[in-house]
């Protein structure tokens, strides 16, 4: 898995997991903020993106764990605190259920435990299929960014575009393909990892009440909606996001 190490050797380690049509770098907003504090950042791209390999679909959501673990066991990290948004969040969820030892604490941003919407997500990969990726990404932005952002910050929202746009279209529709399936939610009493999960209150596609589901059925998980957010939050409200996961990684590190 191709992947990117920051911070200093022997800090408590972080990783950041992405969304689907994302690369490592929508966690550059956080990077500074964590390095500055002594963490050891972790960031990665998500098979089928990036400069990650492309295997052939399908994937599972197991498969997308088990390259956490694969990778964690490559670098010889024990255990490490989780942060993802959307299906990364979705990847962290499956690894404090399935390998709880691995994972300290844990941070879930505008995510989901059952996405629901089967047939979008099939449609969904059935168009990238046949038209590409490139087919997708404006509507992509609209959802990942309010209109307001993206208006007001335009050369952006247009690299953005881009990164969704250069998608492997395998990578991208495997993705789908595999949350049209995806339920988590009989194994969130399980998680044990200190939680924190965050929803963007403008996030039309999974809403605050996916994320209050998740924090309801974990044992003493902390629930934030940030104003002015939609699916990308962690970027458009970046510096409420970094401090609520700093916040929380601190917390479990022993460093509050």
């Amino acid at each position: 898995m191709h992947h990117v190490v920051d911070g200093p050797a022997d800090g408590p380690v972080v990783v950041f997991s992405n969304s689907v049509g994302s690369r490592l770098e929508i966690w550059d907003p956080q990077l500074e903020p964590l390095v500055d504090n002594g963490f050891r950042v972790l960031r990665y791209d998500t098979r089928g993106h990036g400069r990650s390999p492309v295997p052939h679909g399908p994937y599972g959501i197991d498969d997308l764990g088990g390259d956490v673990l694969g990778l964690l066991d490559a670098l010889g990290i024990e255990s490490a605190h989780f942060v993802g948004l959307s299906l990364g969040g979705m990847t962290g969820i499956w690894l404090a259920q399935n390998a709880p030892e691995r994972i300290r604490c844990l941070v879930l941003c505008c995510t989901s435990a059952r996405p629901g919407n089967s047939q979008m997500w099939l449609d969904r990969a059935k168009t990238v299929r046949a038209g590409g990726v490139e087919s997708v990404a404006p509507g992509a932005v609209g959802r990942w960014f309010t209109q307001d952002w993206i208006s007001a910050n335009p050369e952006q929202a247009a690299r953005m575009r881009e990164m969704i746009a250069t998608t492997p279209p395998e990578g991208y529709a495997s993705c789908c393909e595999l949350l049209a399936g995806l339920d988590l939610v009989a194994g969130l009493s399980k998680i044990v990892a200190p939680t924190l999960v965050i929803s963007g209150a403008d996030d039309e596609a999974l809403p605050p009440q996916h994320g209050r589901v998740i924090a309801e059925a974990v044992r003493g998980a902390r629930f934030e909606v940030v104003e002015h957010a939609a699916h990308l939050g962690s970027y458009e409200q970046a510096g409420r996001f970094t401090q609520l996961i700093l916040e929380h990684v601190k917390h479990a590190a022993g460093n509050p």
